[in-house]
């Protein structure tokens, strides 16, 4: 087999429907866009896509598929939404009931799957740039922090902002709000730099989700919308079902970054 770092997205995708890959996915197909995914029976459908236009930085849509479909049509041509992401968080009541490697068992037809856009897209931009990220440096899930910023409601839908923390030397931070601005549709520019205690986070060596990541003397704390936001807002609200990517495991799509970016 390639090495990770070779690997096509459709290749990924082959790995993790035959359960071979179950790890996070940054750094994985540089290049290419990567999405969060939200699964709602229908009767919730149309409140979680208010709240996503309402949201679009923790909650950027890139698709959503009719009732009952698991087949991209956008993001990949020949991928299975039910099998093709490392793992899958099952929430019931907004408590967390299982992580599992598929989902084909548990499909209904009334399901609307959203994907939404991923931080990890524009890594390849910042390493560029020699902007580094530490959570690939050390082979780590990201870390992601609840906020205390409160999201905008829409219907049912209602609770805190989640938001990913990379940290960069001082100097390099003005480069990485340049570089990220330009990807709305992933998340986009920093939504807090610095301290921490600000938006609510009381200990950056805890984070919510994700692995703590190495933070050098001089330098910053950055913070990115996340779209693990959903799930934080799922444990609040408790639809009766909900299923989710597992954090920082997400689906590799075939859309170019720089597709996505704004010139």
């Amino acid at each position: 087999m390639k090495n990770t770092e070779q690997l096509t997205p459709k290749e990924i995708r082959v790995l993790t429907r035959k359960g071979k890959w179950d790890k996070p996915t940054a750094g994985l197909a540089m290049g290419y866009a990567q999405a969060n995914l939200v699964i709602l029976p229908q009767k919730y459908a149309f409140d979680f896509l208010l709240f996503c236009q309402r949201n679009p930085k923790p909650c950027p849509l890139l698709e959503v598929l009719e009732p009952g479909e698991f087949r991209t049509e956008y993001l990949a041509s020949d991928a299975d939404i039910r099998t093709d992401i490392p793992l899958y968080n099952i929430y019931r009541k907004g408590k967390k009931e299982a992580t599992v490697k598929e989902i084909r068992a548990l499909w209904k037809e009334d399901f609307v799957t959203f994907l939404l856009g991923c931080s990890f897209s524009f890594e390849e931009a910042l390493l560029r740039a020699n902007v580094p990220v530490r959570h690939i440096e050390e082979n780590k899930n990201v870390p992601m922090f609840i906020t205390n910023i409160p999201c905008k409601p829409a219907g049912s839908f209602h609770g805190p902002l989640v938001v990913t923390m990379r940290p960069l030397p001082a100097d390099k931070v003005v480069r990485a709000v340049q570089i990220t601005s330009r990807y709305a549709l992933v998340h986009g520019a920093p939504v807090h730099i610095g301290d921490a205690s600000r938006i609510g986070i009381r200990n950056l060596k805890k984070p919510s989700f994700g692995d703590p990541v190495t933070i050098k003397k001089g330098e910053i704390p950055v913070f990115w919308a996340c779209g693990v936001t959903p799930q934080a807002v799922v444990m609040r609200v408790k639809p009766d079902l909900c299923i989710t990517h597992a954090p920082g495991h997400m689906f590799i799509s075939d859309v170019l970054n720089e597709e996505l970016a704004t010139h």
